[in-house]
C-alpha cells in the first residue's frame, strides 16, 4: 500500500472571524500573509484574538494534508516537533485520532500556535509563533523515519530552514520517496526564491503553488507559470482560488474549474486540495480526475471554519470520489 510522510510545523490554529481588516492594520499583519512572530508579539495578538469568538483546531499545512489523506484511508505519517504543554498534547492526540503514524519529538518548550484571522471574504492572515516547531533541525533527522514511505510531502513554510529541507529531501530520496513541495505562502517564496530555484529542479517531483506564490517565483500569470514549473518537475499545479487550477505534466496541460460553494473560511483549502490530488495520483487517475478530487475536498473544507473537513462529511465524500476515479 502506498504510504505518504509529511513534514511541517506542528501548529495548533487559534481561529477567529473578523468584522473588518482594521485589526490586521493594528497588529501590522499584511492581509493574506503568514508572518513569523516572537513571544512578545504572540502576547499582543492573543490579547486581541481573545476578545473575539475563537476556535482551536490542530493545524499546520502539511499536517492538514496528511490528515486529509488519512481520512481517505491512505497510510500516513507526520514528522515534526511539539512542546510538552496543552497545545502539544492536543496536537499529538489529534494525529492519533486520525490514525496518522507519529514521528513527533517532544521538547520542553511552548508548542507552536498559529493565530489565524479570517476576513469576511474568507481570506486568512496568520501570525505564527513557531515555538517548539522551530526546533526541528537537520542534524536531528533520523533516516529510519523516512523508510517505507512512497511520497514525502513538505510544506513550504519550512523552506526558511535551508539545511533542514536539504537533509530531509536527501534522506527521503535515499528511502525511495518522491518529493512533493507545497509553496505555502507568497512572502515565504519571495524571501527564499533563490533557494527554491536551486532545489526544485534537483530534487522535487511535484510542486503545488497558488497564483500569488507562482507569481513570486517566476513573475508569470498562472497558465504560463504552471508551464514554467513543469519544465523542472514531473507534475506542476497552480491554483487560482475560486477560478480553479492549472495542472501540467510534460506537455499535457489541463484546467479544472473550482466548485461553486459558500466560502466561509479558506483555511486548509490548498492543503485539502493537495490531499485529494495526491489520492488521485496514488490511484493512478488522470490529471483531470486528480484535480477534481482535490477541488472536491477544497470546496468542502472552505464551507466551515477550520482547516479540517467535518467528520460527518467524509462518508459522502468517499462516495463522490468513487465516481471521479
Amino acid at each position: 500500500m502506498t504510504k505518504v510522510l509529511g513534514m511541517g510545523n506542528a501548529l495548533v490554529d487559534v481561529l477567529a472571524v473578523i468584522e473588518n481588516d482594521k485589526i490586521l492594520e493594528l497588529l501590522q499583519l499584511p492581509k493574506g500573509s503568514m508572518q513569523l512572530i516572537d513571544e512578545t508579539k504572540l502576547e499582543i495578538i492573543s490579547e486581541e484574538i481573545n476578545k473575539l469568538n475563537k476556535s482551536i483546531v490542530s493545524g499546520g499545512s502539511a499536517s492538514n494534508t496528511i490528515v486529509g489523506l488519512a481520512n481517505l484511508d491512505v497510510e500516513t505519517g507526520f514528522l515534526g516537533r511539539i512542546g510538552t504543554d496543552f497545545y502539544g498534547t492536543y496536537y499529538k492526540e489529534d494525529l492519533k485520532k486520525h490514525r496518522v503514524a507519529s514521528h513527533l519529538t517532544e521538547v520542553n518548550e511552548a508548542s507552536g500556535v498559529a493565530s489565524t484571522f479570517i476576513s469576511k471574504d474568507g481570506e486568512r492572515t496568520f501570525g505564527t509563533y513557531l515555538g517548539a516547531a522551530a526546533l526541528l533541525h537537520a542534524d536531528e533527522l533520523d533516516a529510519n523515519d523516512f523508510k517505507g514511505y512512497d511520497y514525502f510531502y513538505i510544506e513550504g513554510y519550512l523552506v526558511q530552514s535551508h539545511d533542514l529541507i536539504k537533509k530531509a529531501i536527501v534522506l527521503a530520496k535515499e528511502a525511495g520517496a518522491k518529493i512533493i513541495l507545497d509553496m505555502a505562502s507568497y512572502n515565504v517564496v519571495e524571501a527564499n526564491r533563490d533557494f527554491l530555484l536551486e532545489i526544485i529542479p534537483l530534487y522535487v517531483d511535484i510542486v503545488f503553488a497558488n497564483e500569488e506564490e507562482a507569481k513570486a517565483l517566476f513573475d508569470l500569470e498562472p497558465e504560463e507559470a504552471v508551464s514554467e514549473i513543469a519544465k523542472q518537475v514531473g507534475i506542476a499545479i497552480v491554483k487560482t482560488g475560486e477560478k480553479g487550477s492549472w495542472i501540467q505534466r510534460g506537455n499535457e496541460k489541463v484546467f479544472v474549474p473550482a466548485l461553486k460553494v459558500n466560502c466561509v473560511d479558506t483555511t486548509g483549502a490548498g492543503d485539502l486540495y493537495a490531499a485529494g490530488f495526491i489520492y488521485g495520483l496514488i490511484n493512478n487517475c488522470p490529471l483531470s480526475a486528480c484535480g477534481r478530487i482535490g477541488t472536491l475536498l477544497a470546496g468542502n473544507v472552505i464551507e466551515a471554519i477550520g482547516a479540517k473537513i467535518e467528520e460527518n462529511k467524509w462518508s459522502q465524500l468517499h462516495q463522490e470520489i468513487k465516481k471521479l476515479i
